[in-house]
Formats: structure tokens, C-alpha cells, sequence
């Protein structure tokens, strides 16, 4: 995976609940990993802007509810730091879900802007979007 162009600060944890952006169906999402993501030992993992999560369906379509996706995290309300020295952060906390492991997005349009960290990571979910902010 490629690495992000600014300093993310790890803003969501494990449990955490978001918004699905996309017209996939769902609604609102539990994270409960962070793919390729190191810590030390005993030490919870975060998810921060352009990671891959996998997330439970908790509201949404009937058929839906309880599976399990791979999700990319495309907002968040933590602000976090740009080189260019800019903080940028998002009224709220929204992943994407993902069709398979190649990154291709399981909607076919994002509601709201995308950050342009994960247009760098994720090109056909940042393709998808309204704005790349």
C-alpha cells in the first residue's frame, strides 16, 4: 500500500461507529479492524484518513445488517496535519465500503467530499467522489 503525503493523527479506534458515504445501502458502520496497521504489544489499534477498515453493517438494508466488509476510511473529524503545514479535518467520521481486495468501491457514488489522502491511496474510490477535498 502506498504511503500517505501527511502526518495522520489516529483518531478512530475499535468500536467506533461511522458513516457509510456511498449508495452501497448502508448506513452506519462498526469498525472493528484496521487492516496493515503495527502497534506495540497490548496496545488497541487506530484507524485514521485513507486506511483500510473492515466494518459491520449496523443500520441499513435488511440484507446488509451483520456482514462484514473491507471498508476505506475517507473522513474524519480528528484534524490532522499537512506538510504543506495546513490542518484539515471533516464535520464527520465516513468509510466507503469496498467490493473486493483490489480496492474497487462496492457503490458507484461517494455523498460529500473525499480527503485527498485517500486519493493517493485509493484512486477508483477517490473517482467515485463528489469532491476531493
Amino acid at each position: 500500500m502506498k504511503a500517505v503525503s501527511s502526518r495522520p493523527t489516529k483518531s478512530l479506534n475499535i468500536g467506533s461507529l461511522v458513516e457509510a458515504c456511498d449508495n452501497s445501502g448502508a448506513r452506519i458502520c462498526r469498525i472493528v479492524g484496521v487492516k496493515l496497521c503495527k502497534t506495540s504489544k497490548g496496545r488497541m489499534v487506530y484507524a485514521k484518513i485513507g486506511d483500510q477498515v473492515k466494518v459491520t453493517v449496523r443500520k441499513g438494508d435488511p440484507k446488509m445488517k451483520g456482514e462484514l466488509f473491507d471498508a476505506v476510511l475517507v473522513r474524519q473529524r480528528k484534524p490532522w496535519k499537512r506538510i504543506t503545514g495546513e490542518r484539515i479535518c471533516f464535520s464527520d467520521n465516513a468509510v466507503a465500503l469496498l467490493k473486493d481486495e483490489k480496492g474497487n468501491p462496492k457503490g458507484t457514488q461517494i455523498k460529500g467530499a473525499v480527503a485527498r489522502e485517500v486519493q493517493e491511496r485509493w484512486k477508483e474510490v477517490a473517482r467515485i467522489a463528489s469532491t476531493v477535498y
